[in-house]
């Protein structure tokens, strides 16, 4: 699936603004990235556009072929779609990036009564998948734009091993990673991403993100 050094990567919702943001800035360091989707046609069609060396499947099959496989669907969708691959990732690594807004009042922070959209996920895949959050507040439209994202990714974790690989693909696409502790803190990214649309809507900005100060002479996560 992968080399040592770089694990092969699913990002399911691919397709979307934020899973082919992602996806391409990963291939284009090196990444053996697949994106899954619905459709395996629509899939396709979006790794061929987007080159080096993507490739699309359904959203099962995607899963399948990879050692790290990243949420990023709405959440309106976000249990079917990890019901749907359940199977599929046993044993392996799931970040989640689901964010759980709620129209028409996404700056409105409603977060679920689980805590957070990332302990829905791991409760749903149980203890045979480690799950991590991260990229809630990633600018999709930065990302597309080419180049890192200046801002901070926040990274949770209840394993201390998955947060630092992921705090290491932050680091492919944004500032930094930083590492924020268990997955139940994840209700607190999860909850900025409400917040950061309603500032990107009032100050009429599109790319309000969050850093984290005073790490600059600290030590590894």
């Amino acid at each position: 699936m992968s080399n040592a050094s770089k694990p092969a990567i699913a990002i399911i919702g691919g397709t979307g603004d934020l899973g082919s943001a992602l996806a391409a800035v990963w291939a284009a360091a090196g990444y053996q990235i697949v994106i899954g989707s619905r459709s395996r046609e629509r899939a396709e069609a979006i790794a061929a556009r987007l080159g080096d060396g993507v490739r699309g499947d359904d959203n099962v099959g995607a899963a399948r072929a990879a050692d790290v496989i990243v949420l990023a669907v709405p959440f309106a969708s976000h249990e079917q779609t990890i019901e749907e691959i359940r199977t599929a990732v046993e044993g392996k690594i799931v970040v989640d990036a689901v964010v759980p807004l709620v129209p028409p009042k996404v700056s409105a922070v409603q977060l679920p009564g689980e805590g957070s959209a990332a302990q829905i996920a791991q409760r749903l895949l149980g203890g045979g998948v480690r799950v991590a959050s991260a990229f809630h507040n990633v600018s999709a439209k930065e990302l597309h734009a080419g180049g890192r994202v200046d801002c901070d990714v926040l990274v949770f974790a209840d394993d201390k091993e998955v947060r630092n690989l992921v705090i290491d693909l932050a680091g492919v696409v944004a500032r930094r990673g930083v590492g924020g502790g268990s997955l139940a803190n994840s209700a607190a990214a999860e909850a900025m991403t409400s917040v950061l649309i309603w500032i990107n809507r009032h100050y009429k900005v599109a790319g309000a993100g969050v850093r984290i100060t005073g790490l600059e002479a600290a030590g590894p996560a």
